[in-house]
């Protein structure tokens, strides 16, 4: 088959979806005999040099603005790919909405609903259009892949799509070079977020909940910020230079790959307070590499943390305080959840979630073939 997959959110900094699709593609070209291509498109940003070694496949670079494609393909569903991208059997979009086609398969990608349930804090085409197009482009797609089974129920009860078009495909753990073999909790190891800074990360509880630490124990471990920020984290970057954080926070920004083991080694716990969450990648690196989690009980994090970490409800200022103390005061008890996540991060692998894929491709090929 001739696979072409759109690329486009991991061309800059690969956070959630993109180093989601990044894994997917390279794990899915190197287990299979396919032509795999991905596709690139914007006027100021070039796929990184050795991206076509590194993913094993071609790729395929267009200079097109990203919001003038989206824009037409979302809401007038043209160009047909195969105009700026040639033929192909299968396209796949990391994204709820279709990419318009000729004649080849179509698949999307939906890991969650958060545009539907909260749509007033999304922004930009996500606002513009997943609301009032994902459930019909959902239904009309050849085939719809999700990282979860909280993913897929949403999917067949909230869109209405037929739960034999719903693939799951979980994410893999990660390959780290030293993390990842024993429990990794550093006496003096800080607490970690890895996050864009938008609203749905709950950000702000977080830091409602690390002054409260420091109230109890003024002698708390740092909070460490990693993400890029967004315009919405205003009000929350003002708190970290400000009484009583100043001094014990501090933002690190969006953090390359290259640089990623390093900051998750000096972690003694991972904190992701999301109020809504695809997946959690950042979660399932952090047990992959021996760190104790503490997330929040929405969306898919219960089913991709288990009971190898500390859930709480994400509004429970005083939970989430209660829960980061425990991990930073008793050793015997990290070492327990670090050695839990180790074992339930392992049991994730890209290499089921290509398998997965396969079918999912191989499945909506024939669909479309009964379409046309």
């Amino acid at each position: 088959m001739r696979i072409l997959v759109d690329y486009r959110p991991a061309l800059r900094e690969r956070t959630g979806v993109g180093e989601y699709m990044h894994q997917l593609v390279r794990a899915y070209a190197r287990t299979t005999a396919d032509d795999v291509a991905v596709f690139t498109s914007s006027w100021k940003d070039r796929p990184a040099h050795g991206l076509a070694a590194e993913l094993g496949v071609r790729v395929i670079d267009r200079r097109v603005p990203v919001r003038v494609l989206n824009y037409l393909w979302h809401r007038l569903e043209w160009p047909p790919v195969e105009r700026l991208a040639g033929a192909c059997d299968v396209v796949h979009a990391p994204h709820p909405l279709l990419i318009p086609s000729r004649r080849a398969a179509q698949v999307v990608t939906v890991h969650d609903l958060f545009f539907l349930s909260d749509p007033s804090r999304t922004r930009a085409e996500i606002r513009r259009d997943y609301a009032a197009l994902a459930a019909s482009h959902a239904r009309r797609a050849d085939a719809v892949v999700t990282s979860t089974e909280h993913g897929r129920r949403l999917v067949t009860e909230q869109l209405g799509v037929p739960a034999d078009r719903v693939y799951v495909c979980r994410a893999g753990a990660p390959t780290w070079q030293s993390l990842g073999r024993a429990p990794n909790v550093p006496r003096n190891g800080c607490i970690l977020f890895v996050g864009t800074l938008e609203p749905r990360k709950n950000v702000g509880a977080l830091l409602d909940a690390y002054a409260r630490l420091l109230e109890r124990r003024p002698s708390a471990p740092p909070l460490v910020i990693a993400g890029r920020e967004t315009p919405d984290a205003a009000e929350w970057l003002r708190r970290m230079a400000a009484a009583p954080l100043a001094g014990h926070v501090s933002r690190l920004g969006y953090v390359e790959e290259a640089d990623r083991e390093r900051l998750y080694a000096g972690a003694r716990v991972l904190v992701l307070p999301s109020l809504d969450e695809g997946f959690g990648l950042t979660a399932l690196e952090a047990m992959s590499a021996g760190i104790p989690v503490v997330a929040s009980n929405r969306g898919s994090l219960p089913e991709v943390v288990g009971d190898a970490g500390t859930l709480v409800e994400p509004a429970d200022v005083e939970a989430l305080a209660a829960a980061l103390e425990r991990l930073v005061d008793d050793d015997c008890f990290a070492s327990a959840r670090a050695e839990a996540g180790l074992a339930r991060a392992a049991t994730f692998t890209w290499e089921s979630a290509a398998a997965t894929l396969r079918q999912a491709y191989a499945d909506a090929v024939i669909r479309a073939a009964e379409r046309h």
